[in-house]
């Protein structure tokens, strides 16, 4: 269900930015510190479905959905309804003071909807980097051990340890040391990279050989991996790699952590993205598309390992906030009545197909990968030698932003464009938008 008070259509009445976005960058200027960066100044004034409304009355066709927030749009009604009731109600008591059936109620269904038929528990916290943390807390509080083994181009969160198992320096890292201690780093499946003809198996078994090697497995509390990575570039693991890793973790006593903060909620055409590979971790962390937009994040798994740490060892002042909860609630009837994995597994075809077609024709374009409706395109100055080429990236993303496409970027070599529509985005917005981006494509 749309949000029909919001037009599904692009509407360009000014140039991007317009005078008002314009205004009220110069006030943000002033009033807002400068390590906090903006992608496309255009202030927003309403949302929903697949577009986004700026202050000048341009409506834009959104592919980044708040970086897979909005999986559901952004003013989702069943969302909206529930946190209408709940705000009404009360907007905090702090679930450690006097709990609420709502935060009960959350992990009951994030219990329901993860992967794997063992007895579960969650815990409810703010945002994905606190997820990430304290599923290594977790973890290492199970096993008593202390080291946490993660991917190359992984991204993890902005805090301090979980910088520290982010691979990219900037510009997340750069200036914020010294990071957290006993983390180690072991290579990715990384097919478009790797070497010819390197499978997910072979990938996992020189990941595997590192650990034992120069961490030992017996010293290792949890390996942490996205299912498939975002902020390194959308990069879709050979067939077998996870497995591998998972199956290692299990006979070596290590905990399995999928790091599902980008790819659950129906992100790649299942709930979770682990579920293509037939993967069950031990814990599994969430945020961004579990609650319409709301800050809420999760931790579940296997009961013995969520209930390790003592009581009183894990929360927080905010963590599973009510209204959050409420609005999480509203999301997840949102995605299993309106079949929204589907629907992005249906966009995924679309995207993939339409994306294939451009690489034929544009050489720039060395790689179009991706699951459901988290696709992207890694584009090369040099298709043999697989040169990254950032400065092309930045000139298509700027080409479709005056012409009213939201599209981001990422990669380790910033040379990727990834597209994250909403999961509700009409097909007409879907085909114009890729339309745009082809001409982006033809005008350079």
């Amino acid at each position: 269900m749309i949000d029909d008070s919001v037009r599904q259509e692009r509407r360009l009445v000014t140039t991007i930015p317009g005078p008002a976005s314009q205004a009220l960058l110069a006030r943000r200027q002033g009033a807002v510190a400068r390590g906090i960066g903006v992608m496309l100044p255009v202030f927003v004034t309403k949302a929903g479905g697949g577009v986004l409304v700026d202050a000048d009355g341009n409506s834009l066709i959104d592919f980044g959905a708040g970086i897979a927030v909005v999986n559901v749009g952004n003013s989702a009604p069943e969302v909206v309804d529930a946190v209408q009731r709940q705000v009404g109600e009360f907007t905090h008591t702090c679930f450690m003071v006097t709990p609420y059936e709502g935060y009960v109620a959350v992990c009951e269904q994030l219990n329901r909807l993860t992967p794997g038929d063992y007895e579960k528990r969650s815990a409810l916290f703010n945002s994905g980097a606190e997820a990430v943390e304290n599923a290594v807390k977790i973890a290492r509080s199970c096993t008593h051990r202390q080291a946490v083994v993660v991917l190359d181009h992984g991204y993890h969160g902005r805090t301090n340890l979980t910088l520290a198992l982010t691979a990219k320096n900037m510009p997340y890292k750069h200036g914020f040391g010294p990071f957290a201690p006993e983390i180690y780093r072991v290579p990715t499946s990384y097919p478009y990279r790797d070497p010819a003809g390197m499978t997910g198996a072979e990938a996992a078994e020189r990941a595997i050989t590192l650990i034992d090697k120069q961490v030992g497995a017996d010293n290792v509390a949890c390996i942490v991996a996205e299912p498939i990575q975002g902020e390194g570039g959308f990069v879709v693991p050979a067939p077998s790699f996870l497995s591998g890793l998972a199956d290692y973790s299990r006979a070596s006593g290590i905990v399995f952590v999928a790091d599902e903060i980008q790819t659950g909620f129906g992100r790649t055409g299942a709930m979770f993205a682990c579920s293509h590979e037939g993967v069950v971790p031990d814990l599994i962390t969430t945020a961004k598309g579990i609650a319409g937009g709301l800050p809420l994040a999760a931790v579940t798994g296997r009961a013995e390992i969520m209930d390790a740490p003592h009581v009183g060892g894990l929360g927080g002042t905010y963590g599973g906030n009510p209204v959050a909860c409420a609005a999480a609630l509203g999301a997840i009837r949102t995605l299993e009545r309106d079949d929204l994995a589907g629907r992005a597994e249906a966009m995924g075809s679309v995207l993939l197909g339409r994306l294939t077609e451009l690489a034929e024709k544009f050489p720039v374009i060395g790689d179009v990968r991706g699951r459901g409706a988290m696709v992207a395109v890694e584009l090369v100055s040099d298709r043999q030698a697989q040169t990254p080429a950032p400065e092309i990236t930045q000139a298509v993303a700027k080409h479709c932003h005056a012409n009213g496409l939201v599209v981001l970027t990422c990669g380790t070599y910033g040379n990727v464009l990834r597209l994250l529509p909403p999961l509700v985005m009409p097909e007409h917005l879907l085909d114009e938008g890729l339309g745009i981006l082809e001409e982006a494509f033809a005008a350079l």
